[in-house]
């Protein structure tokens, strides 16, 4: 289809041209050769040549132009946004300016895969150097932004490591610009602070990928608020809420009040089904205002924050509640300014906004508390008890990336609110120190841990003097195995990193990053994973895998064979080690060639093989594509 278009335009292009062959070019109206010099075939390479060619042409193609106009904005359609219509700019120094940032981010982004390969493949590394280099450019961040996302989203299947590291800083780039706006959110006086607002900040943080904003998340909102009044106006056609636009102005009637809890808990629970999510209660998508949109389900905090900041639209006050174990709302009953307990209704939001008293919230928890625990508490308060669920669930985690970059985050969170947390100063020390990331950063924030508390001395001190011995390895560091097939003590190494498997027991598909002739996992592993029950044992080669379902494992040669029908691997890693996926396998990227120099070699001629035990009837096009570009890749080696 693109092609017809292209050719269809030269078409169009070569009529124009034809019918002025009887004069010059450079005759025709400069609107004339502005729309030739716009038609989508001709690139910026063109436009420079052109204008090169005479005075004509050069005052045709000048920078505040449309040609260059138009140049721009076909190559960065995301930054049209950044500038003001009929805006008068030198569209050629833009471009200039732009396509040389875009040169030196992509040359960043290339040159970080030979600083930080490492041979751990689920754990993240901080690529601090990296996102400072491109901070330096001193370029405007969308600017930057954009260039990460045109190299993300360019051919799918190629410049895997290149995307993978662009994904990284991106990732960071965005968080960095989070926290600033947190900061600066937190810094608002405390009644200008809305629940709403820092539930979307906590999202996008956790979130920087997702395209997660409080415009879309307000909008969503206001749609739930509209049919909340749909169903106020069949209770009470003259209700004060129906007419009121600022969410400012609340309602004071108790009855009235009472009318709109009752429409919003018809629209929410009943016509939109949302519930609690009982079923995967510790699921992070249930901390997210804007998964909690979506999948209509959420625990206590979250589908409190969305209750309240309804209600609020519709006319009510409510202020959350900070009970244990059960987070809720509570709905005065009596003149503002009363704290006796049972001056209040307690709302379950979680429970499809069911209305207690102060002692039916203790049959909620199973036992009595104090009167501090029905006290409303703040905005800053609200987003601890959030951030401190995320931080719990990354710590029940399975000790795998996701669950990693769950705790890392929502740490950063925390510490960002209340930066003076000296147990959670404490845990991401050893977190970052167990990851073996930041040492530096691991040291500012012992030394601030010590200023904090001197009785952490003991904790303080071992953490220190590791971090150190960390430090001074870093420095020497250990050049890494080279495996050759070729070796003797290799031989018996059937299958090479690139090709796509099948677990032959538990069904799982994956990749095969690497490889050792025989198991080196310790006594206790080996144990555990019952290795002495398969036919060889430990005594036969294992492959390090990336499997589909994001986890990476640890797989015997006799439980492993080649898929019949190879399929692209959905696992997060796989742009750390491959650069490509060729149909039928992987190819490996420079840094794991260099690990594992004859693997490539081999790797083509096991797929060849396997495809010529095909019929030939079976071969599709592509794979046989594939075929000829394998074999071309083969003889080139």
């Amino acid at each position: 289809m693109a092609t017809s278009v292209a050719r269809a335009e030269q078409l169009s292009l070569n009529g124009i041209i034809y019918e002025s062959q009887s004069k010059k070019l450079t005759d025709l109206p400069t609107e004339l050769l502005e729309h030739i010099l716009c038609f989508p075939v001709l690139k910026h390479v063109d436009v420079c040549n052109v204008s090169c060619c005479c005075k004509r042409l050069h005052d045709v193609c000048h920078g505040r132009g449309k040609v260059w106009e138009h140049q721009y904005k076909i190559r960065w359609p995301r930054l049209q946004r950044f500038y003001r219509q009929n805006e008068s700019c030198d569209w050629l120094r833009e471009y200039i300016t732009r396509h040389r940032v875009g040169i030196q981010i992509r040359r960043t982004v290339e040159s970080i895969s030979k600083r930080f390969f490492t041979e751990v493949p689920c754990v993240g590394q901080v690529l601090g150097d990296s996102f400072a280099e491109i901070e330096s450019l001193g370029m405007p961040e969308h600017f930057c932004e954009d260039e990460l996302l045109f190299i993300l989203n360019s051919d799918k299947r190629k410049s895997l490591t290149l995307k993978y590291y662009a994904k990284k800083i991106l990732y960071f780039l965005r968080q960095q610009n989070i926290l600033r706006n947190l900061k600066t959110f937190l810094a608002q006086p405390a009644e200008q602070q809305s629940a709403l607002e820092g539930a979307v900040l906590v999202d996008q943080y956790c979130n920087p990928l997702a395209d997660v904003t409080l415009e879309s998340i307000s909008q969503q909102i206001d749609d739930v608020a509209e049919k909340a009044k749909k169903m106020l106006r069949i209770k009470n056609p003259s209700h004060p809420s129906l007419r009121v636009t600022n969410s400012d102005c609340m309602t004071e009637d108790f009855e009235l009040q009472r009318q709109v809890l009752w429409a919003l808990n018809t629209v929410l629970y009943e016509q939109l089904q949302y519930k609690g999510n009982e079923c995967d209660y510790y699921n992070p998508l249930n901390s997210y205002i804007h998964q909690v949109l979506l999948r209509r389900t959420g625990i206590p905090i979250s589908l409190s924050i969305l209750y309240m900041t309804l209600a609020r639209k519709l006319g009510v006050q409510l202020e959350p509640v900070n009970f244990p174990n059960h987070f809720l709302l509570r709905w005065c009953q009596r003149p503002r300014g009363s704290e006796d307990i049972y001056d209040f209704v307690y709302i379950d939001a979680f429970g499809k906004g069911k209305q207690l008293t102060a002692k039916e919230c203790e049959y909620l928890i199973g036992h009595q508390v104090t009167a501090d625990y029905y006290s409303a508490i703040s905005t800053t308060e609200v987003l601890l008890r959030m951030v401190g669920n995320l931080l719990n669930i990354g710590k029940r985690g399975e000790g795998n990336e996701k669950s990693y970059q769950l705790l890392r985050d929502s740490l950063d969170l925390y510490l960002t609110i209340n930066p003076d947390n000296v147990q959670y100063l404490l845990l991401q020390a050893r977190l970052y120190f167990h990851l073996g990331i930041w040492p530096e950063k691991v040291l500012d924030i012992l030394q601030h841990i010590q200023a904090l508390d001197p009785s952490q001395h003991g904790a303080v001190g071992y953490l220190v003097q590791h971090t150190l011995e960390h430090i001074q390895h870093k420095k020497h560091p250990v050049t890494p195995e080279v495996k050759r097939r070729s070796a003797p003590e290799h031989l018996e190494v059937q299958y090479s990193v690139g090709l796509i498997m099948k677990h032959k027991r538990s069904g799982y598909n994956c990749v095969i990053y690497g490889w050792d002739p025989k198991c080196t996992m310790s006594q206790e592993w080996i144990n555990t994973m019952r290795v002495h029950q398969l036919s060889s044992g430990a005594n036969q080669p294992f492959y390090n895998v990336l499997v589909q379902d994001g986890t990476c494992r640890y797989a015997a040669q006799e439980n492993l064979e080649p898929h019949s029908a190879p399929l692209e691997i959905g696992h997060p890693e796989v742009g750390r080690y491959f650069s490509e996926f060729a149909e039928t396998h992987y190819v490996a990227n420079e840094e794991l060639q260099t690990r594992y120099p004859e693997d490539m070699r081999e790797t083509l001629g096991t797929v060849q093989e396997l495809y010529h035990r095909m019929t030939p009837g079976s071969v599709s096009r592509n794979e046989a594509s594939a075929s000829e570009q394998m074999s071309h890749q083969f003889k080139s080696m």
